[in-house]
């Protein structure tokens, strides 16, 4: 596939994410953000200062690791750099989005990790939900992401809704999708307790298995 067909996939991954985001209800105003890597030096990303549901494809940019805008006449938002952050610790990392989800931001506010209740969100996220410091913005909160992108798929930020990243946009958006269900659930419940060790060990392997976190994906690239 070309670089061309790759970018032009990925624009339009981009807006459709950026607009089920303000059909959710994810987000409200000028927030959110959502990036997609096309190739070495090449993001695609949505602009800054648009609500999510105006994204189209001329509403798409292009930048490069240095944040330069090489594609498009609109400007990067702000936390590009989070973006960057997690990309380039993890090379598997195609997308990142970012978003305000109600329940999700409510519970990273709190401070509290999230113990992943359900059986089945242990396989697709792991045994918890990082809670990210509060950090100002800029370098300070890049630097307070960086410990939590090789272990996690999707973390909570304290002050600053979620951010979650995938091998696709969809992926990005489907982790974000099952950390603020899991917070409604939780809210609702009050309180959960987390699942005992007899039954994470062996969901643990299946997500291993799967090649997903940390350890999966060491497997995957030793094979």
């Amino acid at each position: 596939m070309t670089r061309a067909r790759t970018e032009h996939r990925l624009r339009r991954d981009v807006v459709e994410i950026s607009n089920a985001l303000w059909e959710r209800g994810w987000v409200a105003n000028h927030d959110g953000n959502v990036s997609a890597r096309a190739s070495a030096g090449r993001i695609v990303a949505t602009a800054t200062g648009l609500s999510k549901r105006v994204i189209d494809s001329d509403k798409v940019i292009v930048v490069d690791e240095s944040k330069r805008v090489v594609s498009g006449r609109l400007r990067v938002f702000s936390e590009i750099g989070l973006h960057l952050t997690v990309m380039k610790a993890r090379t598997d990392v195609v997308s990142v989005v970012h978003a305000h989800c109600p329940y999700a931001t409510a519970r990273g506010l709190s401070g509290q990790a999230l113990p992943c209740f359900l059986p089945e969100s242990v396989v697709s996220l792991g045994r918890e939900i990082p809670v990210v410091p509060l950090a100002m913005p800029g370098k300070d909160a890049e630097a307070a992401l960086s410990r939590f992108v090789h272990d996690a798929d999707v973390v909570m930020i304290e002050g600053n809704g979620v951010l979650a990243w995938g091998s696709d946009p969809e992926q990005a958006f489907l982790r974000m999708e099952l950390c603020e269900h899991l917070c409604r659930i939780a809210s609702l419940a009050g309180c959960v307790r987390p699942l005992p060790d007899e039954m994470l060990a062996p969901l643990l392997a299946k997500r291993r298995k799967a090649g997903l976190g940390k350890e999966g994906r060491a497997d995957a690239e030793r094979a």
